[in-house]
């Protein structure tokens, strides 16, 4: 199935600890290239990261970022040390006693004391584990996203094929009129030659007229791209760099029959040809 590399997934999911977001970004490239924004106490899961990026995608610029929401989760981050919360009171009881009423300790007061408050680490590798599934369920939305958008592509291609083929066929059946034509032209120029004319000179001429009006290689590399175009289409593997290798052997095909065109409705054809063919190869930019 064909892939776009250009697509977009969302991906939120809670967790015991917090909220998990991750955003990715594809757009086409040569090759993978991922770059990716964590938070700063979570940079060492990158390579990880970028090893599930790459276990899915082989080609597009993939930009993704993480955002964690970790504020219901806080609340249960932290521990109080009672025994010394407990030790701070009766001290500030007996001073109370000694100084006089509203002499004693405030809440805020307790809880800024050195050692009353503790935070308690999370678990990393829950939280690690946790990411890594939210990644991996984003990038499965990416790529069914990718493959969407690749099946419309794909269909594109093969109108463009159908058209390609009715283009060759258009010339092909115009080939023995052409034919005839230019043979009718042969006759009246050799009649005209003179009688001792060098026989040598006009076969060499005949051959080199000839192999300039010859195009059935052309066309039948023509319709053999176009199957090998239409069979890579039915592959599951990428293959947008074997697209793009064919559409500059069509295009190079498409050349040699202008530059042999012998007369106008071949050369509306070539050009016709031209123009799907670049229009193919505009989309096969965005194949993975």
């Amino acid at each position: 199935m064909l892939r776009s590399m250009t697509a977009f997934a969302r991906r939120e999911q809670p967790s015991v600890w917090g909220a998990i977001t991750w955003e990715l970004r594809s757009v086409n490239h040569r090759y993978l290239e991922t770059t990716l924004r964590l938070p700063e106490a979570l940079r060492g899961l990158e390579p990880l990261a970028r090893g599930r990026v790459a276990a899915v995608l082989s080609r597009g610029k993939v930009e993704g970022s993480l955002k964690l929401q970790t504020a219901g989760a806080a609340l249960a981050a932290f521990t109080l040390t009672l025994p010394l919360v407990e030790r701070l009171l009766e001290v500030a009881a007996d001073l109370e006693r000694m100084m006089g009423p509203g002499t004693g300790l405030r809440l805020a007061d307790v809880l800024r004391w050195p050692g009353v408050v503790n935070e308690v680490e999370p678990d990393l590798d829950e939280i690690k584990q946790a990411i890594l599934d939210g990644l991996d369920a984003a990038l499965a939305e990416l790529v069914a996203t990718r493959e969407r958008e690749g099946e419309r592509t794909g269909e594109l291609l093969r109108q463009r094929c159908a058209a390609l083929r009715t283009q060759v066929a258009r010339v092909r059946v115009r080939r023995p009129e052409v034919l005839a034509r230019w043979r009718e032209k042969l006759l009246a120029r050799l009649a005209e030659i003179p009688a001792d004319a060098d026989p040598h000179r006009l076969e060499q001429e005949l051959v080199l007229i000839a192999q300039r009006l010859d195009v059935d290689e052309e066309l039948d590399r023509l319709d053999t791209h176009l199957d090998e175009i239409e069979a890579v289409l039915e592959r599951s593997e990428p293959v947008g760099r074997r697209l793009d290798f064919l559409m500059q052997e069509l295009n190079r095909e498409a050349n040699t029959l202008s530059s042999k065109s012998a007369d106008a409705d071949t050369t509306r054809a070539a050009v016709e040809i031209k123009v799907l063919i670049e229009q193919m190869r505009e989309q096969i930019q965005n194949i993975e």
